[in-house]
């Protein structure tokens, strides 16, 4: 039967015979090679950054060395398929809430994967190399120079003498043939130890580089939910683009032409009842232009995709049945699931505003800071609004909830009425 990894190989007889030794040794040859270039390139690259800090140019270098535990993450789940066949996984993140190097570069430094990883590498070039080096030094150089000592007597000894480990002379043949005797022993020993080293060590490794637990692990539920939860996001609003846009360029257009077709109609009748009926009718059809005009709106505002936000939030306060102030500063774009969650729960709470609240203004105030977009409906209306009893904003707070976002509201009776949003989110892009 064939091993799949190091651990079942050690315990099968033809253990010597098989490539496991090789596959064994080879992990840790790479290893000491691999961590004495990581020392040297985290060194270098620490002196360098902080010599130029001083002009900020090394104030980059340094950040970036703080991601270098990644490739040689990468690194390592690759050679962990000497140790063991099956592939070592990554970890899992999360996915950059936006396109380019900076959300990705913000993304990755708040990942613990990151951090966990850097430690790797730190480990991997401070103490993890040279015990590699060790290993292979003490279980495989020192008996392949014991087992040559014949050679070496017969060669550079002139038949006479030679050095065994530096550390003793031998004389006589029997002797050297003795030596290279125990020199095949331990050779045979050292390729069990060098499987017990590599295990050891590929068992580390996996622990800090290589996600754990396989499918039932929590940690990996978790981000895949997560990363579910945001296709999901997408994909729905992306079918909510798809709806708007087909019924603008379709159902839209054709009612367009409908009126257009029952007015000139209208025009050329007689007087009489036919021309009363074809006034009914272009009243009707001008009447379902308008609702679908509201509908299309309704499912993604022109203005929210073409100019972002701040604009979508003042077309919706100019149509409120309340004064509205508006203070939102925003200097670029959002996600578009961000933007398209904050517009409705303005749109909804200016909605109820005017429905309910009795208020004679209200202010939609916020911004982008720390990451987050912050919002804020008030209003100095009655109060004693509830979101619980069918206000609609239990769903609000739902589609917010989808972008690990929070929504809450406080409404104490007599007013005023305040309802907060707060989504994590990037800039996807800035406005000129």
């Amino acid at each position: 039967m064939r091993s799949r990894d190091l651990w079942q190989a050690l315990s099968a007889r033809r253990y010597l015979l098989s490539a496991w030794p090789w596959r064994a040794t080879a992990y840790l040859v790479t290893g000491a090679a691999a961590g004495a270039a990581t020392l040297v390139g985290l060194a270098v690259a620490l002196v360098v950054g902080g010599a130029l800090t001083v002009v900020l140019v090394g104030l980059p270098l340094l950040l970036l060395t703080a991601l270098a535990g990644i490739p040689l993450a990468r690194l390592e789940r690759h050679r962990l398929r000497l140790i063991d066949r099956a592939p070592a996984p990554a970890r899992p993140v999360r996915q950059p809430p936006a396109t380019g190097p900076w959300p990705w570069l913000i993304t990755r430094l708040r990942e613990r994967a990151t951090w966990r990883e850097l430690g790797h590498a730190l480990l991997f070039a401070l103490l993890l190399w040279p015990l590699d080096a060790l290993a292979v030094a003490l279980a495989l150089a020192a008996p392949l120079h014991l087992a040559a000592t014949p050679l070496v007597m017969a060669t550079a000894g002139g038949g006479e003498e030679a050095k065994v480990l530096k550390q003793w002379t031998v004389t006589t043949w029997p002797a050297a043939s003795g030596v290279a005797a125990l020199g095949l022993l331990l050779l045979a020993l050292g390729g069990y130890a060098l499987g017990l080293a590599a295990g050891v060590r590929a068992e580390l490794a996996r622990v800090l580089v290589a996600a754990p637990g396989g499918e039932g692990d929590p940690e990996a539920r978790v981000v895949e939910l997560t990363r579910s939860r945001a296709r999901l996001v997408d994909a729905f609003e992306a079918e909510r683009r798809r709806i708007e846009r087909d019924l603008h360029d379709g159902a839209q257009q054709r009612l367009v032409a409908l009126t257009m077709a029952l007015g000139l109609a209208r025009l050329d009748a007689p007087p009489g009842p036919l021309a009363d009926q074809l006034a009914k009718a272009h009243g009707e059809a001008g009447r379902a232009l308008e609702e679908l005009r509201e509908l299309i709106h309704g499912i993604h505002p022109k203005v929210l995709a073409d100019y972002g936000l701040p604009a979508a939030v003042a077309d919706a306060a100019d149509r409120s049945a309340v004064p509205v102030d508006v203070a939102l500063e925003l200097p670029g774009r959002l996600p578009r699931a961000v933007e398209a969650a904050a517009y409705f729960v303005v749109c909804e709470a200016l909605a109820n505003i005017g429905r309910h609240s009795g208020a004679d203004r209200a202010e939609v105030t916020g911004g982008h800071r720390d990451g987050r977009l912050l919002l804020r409906v008030r209003d100095d209306g009655r109060g004693g609004a509830d979101a619980a009893a069918g206000s609609g904003l239990t769903g609000l707070a739902d589609r917010v909830s989808v972008l690990d976002g929070r929504l809450s509201l406080s409404s104490p009776p007599g007013g005023p009425t305040l309802l907060s949003v707060e989504i994590p989110c990037e800039w996807t892009e800035r406005f000129a």
